[in-house]
């Protein structure tokens, strides 16, 4: 079962959670599994990909945001692009694409950052927008300030945090077929109630990078976790061991039908208007050398079908858009 634990240390600007991604993450894997167009991940995408489902549960859980925010790494490898959504009641889903062979001992650089072009990418997009409001995004590099790539999706995305948000953080990643995990330690905001929003960002907590020494110690006893630990140990195991001699606040873990869990957005709707603004002089082309139009959903593989009267009705009865034909969803 899916788990995420937070916590606080007591007295001290530091808090903390814990992701397990157990049934959530075997459901991504299966529905990629069984998408007869792309197959089952190679091992090196799977475990990067699940890595990044859980660092984006970890980061969703620590703001207070109405909305998805989506973590993507892009680049010129041959997994051109990886994406993990995740709404703020923490339904996910994720997917990658990958063109060409992937060897079994490829790393981070080797899959999406082979000319030093990769790119990680995090954005809030907001369920309700004000006019003219565009989603809040931030984005670095897959190498570091020397220009030497980064190997480790964690290093990434706390080089993000420190860049970005001016917020020391250290990340403890894993993933392999059946588990997606992730250990988060953060100093707290200076200021406001949440980062990752643009605003909160402040020069008190530019200033105060790195000299924290209660944060240094819990980093240093973080960083000290095993991917391997991580990956087979439950949570309560985790926290004594690592953090035996501290004052630790822990609270209600979510599991069940508030943990995180697999839910695709995709629906019969949202392709409907994808068709309509391809035109119908666009669509009547391609219906002219098929018998229809086959959109494959790349998060859960769900296929929507539109044939010539379906297509037609898209453009005439709006109503019918989404009842129209027979592989609704």
């Amino acid at each position: 079962m899916s788990e995420l634990h937070k916590f606080l240390f007591d007295g001290l600007p530091v808090r903390g959670a814990v992701v397990r991604l157990t049934d959530a993450w075997v459901e991504v894997l299966r529905r990629r599994a069984s998408n007869s167009h792309t197959g089952a991940y190679p091992a090196p995408v799977q475990n990067m990909l699940g890595e990044m489902t859980a660092a984006a549960v970890l980061m969703q859980s620590n703001i207070k945001f109405d909305g998805a925010l989506v973590l993507q790494i892009f680049g010129d490898g041959p997994v051109q692009v990886a994406v993990v959504e995740v709404q703020s009641d923490l339904k996910l889903r994720a997917t990658a694409t990958v063109a060409g062979d992937v060897a079994a001992d490829l790393s981070l650089s080797q899959m999406v950052n082979v000319s030093n072009q990769g790119r990680c990418a995090i954005t809030l997009d907001p369920k309700t927008k004000f006019p003219g409001q565009q989603p809040y995004q931030g984005v670095v590099p897959l190498f570091d300030d020397h220009g030497r790539p980064i190997e480790k999706l964690s290093a990434v995305l706390e080089h993000y945090m420190l860049q970005s948000e001016q917020l020391d953080t250290t990340l403890v990643l894993a993933a392999d077929d059946k588990v997606a995990a992730g250990l988060l330690i953060q100093r707290l905001p200076m200021q406001g109630e949440s980062n990752l929003s643009g605003s909160m960002v402040s020069k008190e907590n530019e200033d105060a990078i790195g000299l924290n020494e209660h944060y240094n110690r819990i980093a240093t006893l973080a960083a000290s976790l095993k991917r391997e630990e991580l990956l087979t140990l439950d949570v309560d195991t985790i926290l004594r061991r690592l953090f035996w001699e501290e004052q630790v606040t822990r609270f209600e873990p979510l599991v069940g039908e508030t943990a995180p869990r697999f839910v695709c957005s995709c629906s019969r709707e949202r392709v409907a208007k994808m068709i309509v603004s391809l035109g119908r002089e666009e669509v009547e082309s391609i219906l002219s050398e098929r018998a229809d139009i086959e959109v494959s959903c790349e998060f859960c593989g769900a296929q929507h079908r539109f044939d010539p009267i379906d297509a037609a009705q898209l453009f005439t009865d709006p109503v019918q858009r989404v009842d129209g034909g027979s592989d609704a969803h």
